[in-house]
């Protein structure tokens, strides 16, 4: 690799991996989302003119915050700033942006999760604003994982922050009265992580530990008693484990039923066990323990060598009654489908979906399941119909080339 792909390459990865950590901890010392951003863009447009010339300093995620706390600093100094911004003591002291220590950068993530989560935003900016500012995921992946346009999304993303100026809202840990109230949505956050990097495999994918993996974690600790919190650990922890086997040897998708369980990681599957007995000593049943449950029961097959589908077909009853959703909706239909038979399972698919719901009837995973229902019903045409709709609506090039091998197998049948 020459110095300059090597330059563009250690750019991307920072972007990818340190985007967040850097951003929570310029955020933080300057109570400022939308100034910390323009600081760290620059950053990294300086990264991507130097590295590929200079080479890669020794410790990027350094240089990156020693370039956007100068950034942060020229702007509050500039002639423009002092004419037009009245002076705050607390916001322009220099002494927030002193105490950052380019050798030693602090992971102050949950903290601005946290204040995402304030009340003083609209609810339902909470989950994609800690997405895309804390999580580093973009108005399109955020937008794909709501179902919605990502310019809306997008517009969204822009009223949240400007609303944490305007109501200046402190960035900080809140308190044990506080905490309980914005939980909530720093698991849906987490939660969401976990679908956008679940949605990717291949080359794309995110290594194993992905971002939810570790605050999924993290956030056991500074709330120990909270049942869903270690629901939530357990559910992830157990998806990570059977990363290493969604993909074969050349990069091509290979379904939850096909994989090598041998390829799991037991490391994860033990201490996913560990958080949901801790889950279960709490006393308190919530979605995430229930999803974590159906995640274990699948991860057993590693010894048992089959799957309990009538364990599972009574989880997602649970789980429908508890959180009802479109993918728990989907995953009903098929364990339906194991136990009762695959028109059993299109049947509940139907009585399911919304027909009125946009959102519903683009929902990829629904696509998917119908095709291979009608498939495994003998009904070819219907399911080459779906298998279109399903590749239509698929972002992810592996899954989507395993699609449409699906599709040409049922075209080229008798």
């Amino acid at each position: 690799m020459t110095t300059g792909e090597a330059g563009r390459a250690a750019a991307a990865v920072a972007a990818r991996d340190s985007y967040g950590r850097l951003l929570a901890l310029l955020s933080t010392s300057t109570n400022d989302i939308v100034w910390a951003e323009d600081a760290l863009a620059d950053a990294f447009e300086q990264a991507l003119r130097t590295w590929p010339e200079r080479g890669v300093p020794d410790n990027p995620d350094g240089w990156l915050l020693t370039v956007a706390r100068n950034r942060l600093r020229d702007r509050w100094k500039s002639a423009q700033w002092r004419r037009n911004v009245p002076l705050d003591i607390e916001r322009d002291a220099p002494v927030h942006l002193d105490d950052l220590d380019p050798e030693a950068i602090p992971d102050r993530r949950l903290e601005l999760m946290l204040v995402c989560a304030h009340p003083a935003i609209g609810r339902a900016a909470h989950t994609p604003l800690m997405l895309n500012t804390v999580l580093g995921f973009t108005a399109d992946q955020i937008g794909r994982a709501f179902s919605i346009p990502p310019s809306t999304m997008a517009t969204r993303l822009v009223r949240a922050k400007r609303r944490i100026k305007a109501a200046r809202i402190p960035f900080r840990i809140p308190d044990r009265t506080d905490l309980p109230g914005r939980m909530a949505a720093v698991l849906e956050a987490i939660y969401g992580a976990y679908v956008i990097d679940w949605a990717t495999t291949g080359p794309q994918a995110r290594p194993v530990p992905t971002e939810a993996l570790h605050l999924a974690e993290v956030l056991t600790t500074v709330a120990p008693e909270d049942p869903e919190a270690h629901g939530l650990a357990a559910l992830v922890q157990l998806s990570a484990a059977r990363l290493p086997a969604r993909s074969d040897a050349h990069g091509r998708f290979v379904p939850l039923a096909e994989q090598d369980p041998t390829r799991w990681n037991e490391h994860l599957i033990h201490r996913a066990h560990e958080h949901l007995r801790t889950a279960h000593a709490g006393g308190k049943l919530g979605r995430f323990q229930l999803e974590a449950a159906v995640q274990a029961v699948h991860c057993a097959r590693r010894h048992t060598g089959t799957t309990d589908w009538p364990a599972l077909l009574d989880l997602h009853r649970a789980l429908h009654t508890v959180a009802p959703s479109l993918g728990g909706d989907v995953a009903f239909a098929v364990a339906t489908a194991e136990v009762q038979g695959p028109a059993a399972g299109l049947t509940r698919l139907d009585e399911l979906s919304n027909p009125t719901d946009d959102r519903a009837r683009r929902f990829q995973p629904a696509k998917a399941v119908r095709a291979h229902l009608l498939e495994r019903l003998g009904r070819h045409p219907e399911a080459v119909a779906a298998y279109d709709s399903a590749i239509d609506l698929t972002h992810d090039p592996a899954e989507r080339e395993y699609l449409a091998r699906r599709r040409a197998r049922l075209t080229r049948a008798p």
